[in-house]
């Protein structure tokens, strides 16, 4: 009988010692989400390199996540299930709303820090935003800044009522559905082309589809935003977000780190920033007429 109470005693003394451990240590690693705005496995095996890279820099143990849906990062933030994130505008902007987390970094593409939305199409009968009305559209996501939000600001600026919308849940998906057929147009991120080559959202279906450039054909861009931001929980600790950001910031130093970034997201380094930097964001909303909750209910 002691022996029992004993083991007892033991097993919860093991489990308070575990919930005591502090932040950044091997069994309590700091959660890390990345926006999922396209293939899940993309994602994951780039953010494995930089979930390396923090840690080898500052010896804090991060684990990297890639949550359902944008919302889901959101949600994270606000229950903790979420320390860190790398994180759409829109996004960003509901959750310092509702959450009071953070920007503090954005990222840079060979010297930008914005990028566009943009409407594609395969249909050669829309050659006109006004040639949309009725047609069915596939948005990414209700919380995706450039594959929802700044699209619907410029189709509704334009008057353009659609027909039936659909929402795909990543860039590649609205790529894919338009390249096939099965809606007529879509909403993706923008980003100029480089070298000649284009680097909007139909390169991550190019390997898929080699004749996606020739095929699907962007109808209008959408004003820039600024780019993604990377997050921190309220009251996340003051020196291991200093710490986590200059390791950031260092992650496109080496050539790994550099194609690493690049698959995530597109981008070739980060930058500081403040959640002022994000004002313009909230001023579409404003100007679409809606307020966050509004987007995602």
């Amino acid at each position: 009988m002691l022996k029992n109470i004993f083991a007892l005693i033991l097993s919860f003394f093991l489990l308070s010692c575990t919930a005591r451990e502090d932040l950044g240590s091997k069994n309590h690693p700091v959660q890390f989400a990345l926006v999922p705005g396209q293939d899940a496995i993309v994602l994951s095996e780039n953010g494995k390199l930089l979930e390396r890279w923090i840690q080898q820099q500052t010896g804090i143990h991060i684990k990297m996540q890639v949550p359902v849906n944008f919302i889901a990062v959101v949600e994270g933030l606000g229950s903790q299930r979420v320390d860190v994130a790398i994180m759409n505008p829109f996004g960003y902007i509901l959750a310092h709303e509702k959450y009071k987390a953070e920007a503090f970094l954005m990222g840079v593409n060979r010297g930008r820090s914005e990028y566009w939305g943009q409407i594609i199409t395969k249909n050669p009968k829309i050659r006109s935003l006004s040639d949309l009305n009725g047609k069915k559209f596939a948005f990414v996501d209700p919380a995706s800044t450039s594959g929802y939000v700044l699209p619907a600001k410029r189709l509704k600026d334009a008057n353009v009522r659609l027909g039936e919308i659909v929402f795909a849940g990543k860039h590649d998906s609205v790529v894919t559905m338009v390249y096939q057929g099965r809606v007529d147009a879509g909403a993706t991120y923008h980003t100029p082309a480089e070298d000649g080559v284009p680097q909007d959202a139909r390169r991550l279906v190019i390997s898929q589809f080699p004749d996606i450039y020739e095929k699907v054909r962007i109808l209008e861009k959408t004003d820039s935003v600024p780019s993604d931001p990377v997050v921190f929980r309220k009251d996340f600790p003051e020196e291991m977000r200093k710490k986590i950001v200059e390791a950031m910031k260092s992650f496109s130093s080496t050539p790994e780190g550099a194609k690493a970034l690049k698959n995530l997201y597109h981008l070739t380094n980060f930058k500081d920033c403040t959640d002022k930097d994000y004002d313009h964001v909230r001023q579409i909303l404003l100007d679409i007429g809606k307020n966050v909750q509004d987007l995602v209910k």
